[in-house]
Parts: C-alpha cells; structure tokens; sequence
C-alpha cells in the first residue's frame, strides 16, 4: 500500500495528515494520482489540481509525469503557503 502524507493547509482541508491506499490499476504517475483523489470531490477538487501542489516521491520532488506505485510514500504539499 502507497502512504501518502498531506501538509500544511491540506491536513485541515480534509481532516488527516496521512492516509494508507491500495492505488488503482489507473493510478500510474503523479498526473493521475492527483487526478484519482480528485474524484473526492469537495476540497480534494479543488485543492489537488496540478499548478496547486507538489509532490514528492520517496522524499524526492516529482513531475507530473514521474511513476507512482504502491510501494511509495508520497507527500502532497501545498505549491504556495499561505
């Protein structure tokens, strides 16, 4: 399972700071993780569109492009504070 870690604004947003997921067969890269947890609607819409956040991959920063998989920790933070 894929551990993906929130910061900043995004834990108030949708109430946790982490969360452990069995990412889909769909769920290949950074673009369509984003896109999946998107489909939460609500805050995660909004707050989870591309220009809004950066990802890092094992610690590293990644593209929209980078690979993603279920071994992964990924941490999802805001792209501007404040």
């Amino acid at each position: 399972m894929a551990k993906i870690l929130y910061f900043s604004i995004l834990v108030d947003k949708f109430g946790r700071a982490e969360e452990e997921v069995s990412l889909p067969d769909s769920v290949t890269d950074v673009r369509t993780l984003l896109a999946w947890l998107r489909t939460r609607s609500g805050a995660w819409e909004k707050a989870l569109q591309e220009d809004a956040v950066k990802v890092t991959l094992n610690r590293q920063f990644a593209e929209a492009g980078s690979a993603v998989n279920d071994k992964m920790e990924i941490a999802i933070v805001p792209a501007r504070l404040g």
